[in-house]
């Protein structure tokens, strides 16, 4: 089982870097499909919008939505990211080279979201990597039977870890 996961403390980062990971692989020509989350700043009205961008260059889709100043509600919008998931899965085929999604959150935790994907791309011999927040960690392992590789937020860490895979080259027709 060819999975890695990524975490990070620091709000962002774990996006920021899978987004250069995906950019990277892309300039090299890899097949890449997925998810990376764009987080955009509300000027002094609450928590950031929640973005993902479709791999390699598909749509935008807003994944939060907003509930107004001080709510502690989850702002995670289902649908939209159910949507984002059936794109994803429009696009994933036996040669794709690499599945990058932002993250394994609580709905993969909960056995929805990105999940089934996950297991499709695994079960097609697909690689994957994605980010894992402290919360959601143990569900992950879990998912994985502990057989997931954690990897450092360095860009030659992802990259020297999908080289040593051996994979055979799926690139971009």
């Amino acid at each position: 089982m060819n999975i890695a996961y990524i975490t990070s403390t620091q709000r962002g980062e774990a996006d920021r870097a899978l987004a250069q990971f995906a950019a990277r692989l892309t300039a090299r020509g890899t097949r890449v499909a997925g998810v990376v989350q764009i987080n955009t700043e509300r000027q002094g009205d609450g928590p950031c919008d929640m973005d993902v961008r479709v791999l390699p260059d598909g749509p935008v889709i807003r994944i939060s939505q907003y509930l107004g100043r001080g709510a502690k509600g989850c702002r995670l919008n289902a649908a939209a990211l159910e949507q984002a998931v059936a794109e994803v899965g429009a696009g994933l085929s036996d040669e794709t080279g690499i599945l990058i999604l932002n993250k394994f959150g609580k709905h993969e935790a909960e056995g929805r979201g990105f999940r089934e994907l996950i297991g499709d791309a695994l079960m097609r011999d697909i690689p994957v990597i994605t980010g894992v927040n402290a919360l959601n960690l143990e569900a992950f392992l879990e998912f994985t039977g502990g057989l997931a590789t954690p990897l450092p937020l360095c860009q030659d860490a992802l990259t020297g870890w999908f080289d040593a895979l051996g994979r055979p080259v799926r690139r971009v027709a």
